[in-house]
């Protein structure tokens, strides 16, 4: 059964754009297109892992991370932010805010792959689903 990546972006082009990434790795993919209803789908669906858009209207993506980690059912969800934000401070305040990694924008493709499949194949990733 293929590992489920949920990714929460407000950006028609970028979810699509990294729908196709995760096609090409074999993924199942469900989308959200702010952090609320991401965290919602998340607790529901219990993905293997989050891809989290930084910048979006509403709650941000630092605050989302905050939050899945508040349930027990999304503590351990590897969670990788991704974001064209490169200003000081963004990379470190993503992981203080309980972060698994962290990717830019424009996606490397390869990167991308490489850091799912870490923490999917390594078997560090991933939520029972019991």
């Amino acid at each position: 059964m293929p590992m489920r990546v949920l990714i929460i972006d407000d950006s028609a082009t970028s979810r699509m754009a990294q729908q196709v990434i995760l096609r090409e790795g074999g993924y199942d993919i469900s989308t959200a297109e702010d952090a609320e209803e991401g965290i919602a789908l998340a607790r529901a669906e219990r993905p293997d892992l989050v891809l989290l858009d930084v910048m979006m209207p509403g709650m941000d993506g630092f605050t989302a991370c905050q939050a899945l980690r508040g349930y027990p059912e999304t503590r351990l969800l590897p969670i990788i932010l991704v974001t064209s934000e490169r200003a000081e401070g963004s990379v470190e305040t993503g992981f203080a805010c309980g972060c698994s990694d962290y990717v830019l924008k424009p996606i490397d493709r390869i990167e991308l792959l490489a850091k799912i499949d870490n923490f999917l194949s390594a078997g560090s990733g991933g939520i029972s689903q019991d």
